[in-house]
């Protein structure tokens, strides 16, 4: 300890001498850092050093922050517990010791002085503040710091301490990050605790209504403790009844501009009280007081603004009569607020803003308080940066080169039987044929024809495997794609009778198809055309359907027609119509032709 105390005669900064004093007096194993036992043995040393500072300040009668200040220097430099303080905390800046003991200095220091020399102690404290925020010293000191605070603040008056209240809560504003959780409220417990007393008993010669009294000073046990409002119907019932009867007293008394000039508010400011005087003799002069009204009405939003909030459970959350009444009522204070002078309409909007910030607050402590500070992107050099070859594979990408050596090392990988295949048509169409079957007596919604992937996998393979029954689908949908094999023999037969009458058609179409052709030739005269009546008479029954095909393939390559062909197309003339007469709506003239058959030659 002594060599402490010759260390705070040595003016100069602690980094010369700071580091060779705690080698001298701990003898430490490492020449830089202190151990655990070492620094719990120089705590001790520095915590009874600090307290014999204290007390001899004391009986000197001079303020601790100035004792020991060295005449020679005419007064202006430090005193030696200032100067131990920095000695400790260049220590712990440098990790030489453990970051957390300044802190422990400091609150044993506020501990042992009075609340003049807290003032000067503080002052120290937010000089050496963007030191004490650093990480390695905050992460070990952030809850001592937050002790120390608090206890100042339960030890000073929040009416006679004002400002010094404000400066420790400034510094912990500014210490902590806005994310701290120490700092929010979490389960939104309310101060019960502060109580509103007024008048039970109406005394002699009240002028004004004491029921509404009573009533208006009983809204402050529900505003101090907004929950028990819908705890029950009751209460509920109560509380709104209640507030109809202040908002309809103050509605029926509005004040004028005048009444809001009188009231000098850069002035109330100066003279601002927490709580409103509760005496019954007062009540007729609050209630033309402006600022009077603003206060009331304002609790008023702040409750309505609770029980709305979200992030509740669903048994906490207003009924839907409930919200019915806390909009009417809300309603009427806003247009309250919006009339009552001065800059009614700029103050209910300011209040408005506040609520809705307020809002955000309710959501960010429902989602955890998650941080909003984000680290900065930190700018990588060019020079430093390593660009990563990405890896070349054989086939394309990892999975398929890996396959590529398995089957090296497995040939017979591909020839298992066990191994996962593509199923065949009549396999894959299996399920849906069992669920045509109206006796299965399968529901719609299991149905295989309704599962889209299904559906769209089974056209695939029957467009690969199956294209004459791929074909089937634009005609009969998804079912007719199915392999008759498949199918039971009642739906078997509605789908082949189906078929035939395809085929029909189809034959059909291509004997129509056969007159286009025709009518592509050039029109021939009638001599030629009896003329080839005789040819076909010659010829046999049995050649007419072998010339009948030749005549389909010469008239639809144009060529020109020949004896047996216009004995054909008199055979196909129907009985209404004379021999060489063509379609009526094919009619042209002889040598004339259509203009598709010029396509077609």
């Amino acid at each position: 300890m002594e060599i402490f105390r010759r260390a705070l005669s040595i003016t100069g900064p602690p980094e010369s001498f700071a580091l060779q004093t705690v080698q001298e007096a701990i003898k430490p194993q490492r020449q830089t850092k202190l151990v655990l036992d070492e620094n719990q043995l120089l705590e001790n040393i520095l915590r009874t050093l600090l307290q014999e500072l204290v007390s001899s300040a004391v009986q000197s009668g001079e303020p601790i922050m100035v004792y020991g200040r060295s005449v020679a220097d005419g007064g202006a430099g430090l005193g030696q517990i200032p100067h131990l303080l920095d000695i400790v905390l260049y220590l712990c800046e440098k990790e030489h010791v453990e970051g957390g003991m300044i802190f422990q200095l400091l609150e044993d220091l506020t501990e042992m002085s009075t609340m003049i020399d807290c003032k000067d102690i503080f002052g120290y404290i937010e000089s050496k503040q963007d030191i004490l925020g650093k990480q390695e010293l905050f992460a070990r000191g952030k809850l001592v710091m937050l002790r120390t605070c608090n206890q100042l603040l339960r030890r000073l008056s929040k009416a006679n301490d004002v400002v010094f209240c404000g400066r420790i809560l400034m510094f912990l504003a500014h210490f902590f990050p806005l994310s701290e959780r120490s700092a929010v409220n979490i389960k939104g417990v309310f101060n019960t605790s502060n109580e509103t007393k007024y008048e039970k008993d109406a005394p002699e010669g009240f002028s004004i209504d004491f029921n509404f009294y009573k009533t208006f000073w009983s809204l402050q046990e529900c505003f101090s403790n907004p929950p028990s409002v819908a705890q029950a119907p009751s209460k509920w019932h109560k509380f709104t009844a209640s507030v109809a009867v202040v908002l309809s007293a103050f509605e029926a008394q509005p004040l004028s501009d005048e009444e809001g000039n009188a009231n000098n508010f850069e002035e109330e400011v100066v003279a601002f009280s927490i709580k409103y005087l509760t005496s019954s003799k007062l009540m007729g002069l609050e209630l033309k007081d402006p600022s009077f009204r603003r206060h009331i009405l304002l609790q008023c939003l702040i409750l309505f603004d609770y029980l709305k909030a979200p992030g509740k459970n669903e048994k906490d959350m207003p009924t839907e009569a409930m919200k019915e009444e806390i909009k009417s009522c809300e309603d009427r204070v806003k247009k309250l607020l919006e009339v009552t002078p001065p800059k009614g309409k700029e103050f209910l909007r300011c209040i408005e803003h506040i609520l809705e910030r307020e809002r955000n607050w309710v959501w960010w402590k429902r989602d955890g308080c998650p941080p909003f500070e984000k680290q900065p992107m930190e700018k990588k050099v060019a020079q430093d940066v390593v660009k990563k070859r990405r890896p070349r594979w054989r086939l394309g990408n990892k999975e398929l080169s890996q396959l590529w050596k398995w089957s090296d090392a497995n040939p017979n990988a591909l020839t298992d039987p066990q191994r996962v295949q593509t199923p065949s048509i009549l396999e894959y169409w299996k399920p849906l044929a069992e669920d045509m079957d109206e006796g299965a007596g399968i529901e719609p919604e299991y149905h295989h024809k309704n599962n889209k992937v299904y559906c769209w996998k089974g056209l695939r393979f029957s467009a690969r495997q199956d294209l004459e029954g791929f074909s089937r689908f634009t005609e009969y949908g998804i079912e007719g794609v199915v392999p008759p094999e498949l199918l039971p023999p009642e739906v078997r037969s509605k789908y082949q009778g189906k078929t035939s009458d395809r085929s029909k058609r189809s034959k059909k179409d291509e004997t129509k198809g056969a007159h286009p052709g025709e009518e592509q030739q050039i029109a021939t005269p009638a001599g030629e055309g009896d003329e080839g009546g005789r040819h076909d008479t010659e010829a046999a029954p049995a050649s007419m359907d072998m010339e009948g095909v030749a005549v389909a393939g010469n008239t639809s390559r144009g060529s020109t027609p020949t004896p047996e062909d216009d004995q054909k197309r008199r055979s196909e003339t129907p009985d209404d119509r004379e021999p060489g007469q063509l379609e009526p709506d094919g009619e042209m003239e002889p040598g004339e032709m259509e203009p598709e058959a010029d396509l077609d030659i």
